[in-house]
């Protein structure tokens, strides 16, 4: 597993999330976060729906480990709803607050896995599930779905071997699609160092592709 160092602590809690995570007041899960504050049981059941899909995408690709992934995302929610009654409407997008609950989750368990590393090393022994890779084409044909499915794993196997920080960048910008802007922000960086961890990355991954062949 590539080193886990210097992945900095964001807030979360909404009423420190005005600094870091202060942006557009135009929040679409404003309506949902009112319900889940009232305790709807439909409201819960709205949110995972919404949210479940790209909080397990993020921490797969980060972690490599589904069951960790799932974990992570169960956890996200867990501090969503402890969260829902205090929130602070206006102050922060829920769904920025709640990446960084995630991404902040993944680095606590980066870190804990490079402390046993170091302390236990295992050559040879594989860090945890193949990375995630995007679904198929369901339209395509059997031989395109096979070249699809390679393809993706290959890029995924590359994305892992990137250095911690570029990887999150590109999995923020790339996959989540957030805009730089909210990326920088999670990260605790500025929009011209989010370029540059995303310009290495993006070197680094087609050079990674190009050894293995990948077209």
């Amino acid at each position: 597993m590539a080193s886990t160092r210097r992945f900095p602590r964001r807030p979360l809690s909404a009423r420190t999330a005005r600094c870091p995570l202060a942006e557009s007041t135009d929040d679409p899960d404003d309506e949902l976060l009112a319900r889940l504050a009232r305790d709807e049981p439909q409201a819960a059941r709205e949110l995972v729906a919404r949210k479940l899909p790209r909080l397990l995408a993020l921490a797969q690709r980060l972690l490599g480990v589904r069951a960790e992934a799932e974990e992570v995302a169960q956890e996200s929610f867990v501090r969503a709803w402890q969260q829902a009654p205090r929130w602070r409407r206006g102050e922060a997008r829920f769904d920025t607050w709640l990446h960084q609950v995630a991404l902040n989750l993944c680095h606590d368990r980066l870190r804990r896995a490079e402390r046993r590393r170091l302390v236990h090393p295992s050559p040879g022994q594989p860090d945890g599930d193949a990375p995630a890779f995007d679904a198929v084409d369901p339209g395509a044909t059997p031989e395109q779905q096979l070249q699809s499915r390679e393809l993706g794993q290959r890029v995924a196997t590359a994305i892992a071997g990137l250095p911690p920080r570029q990887r999150e960048a590109l999995v923020l910008c790339h996959y989540q699609e957030l805009p730089q802007a909210d990326a920088a922000r999670l990260m605790g960086v500025s929009v011209d160092a989010l370029e540059s961890l995303l310009a290495r990355a993006r070197r680094s991954l087609r050079e990674r592709l190009r050894e293995e062949g990948a077209p």
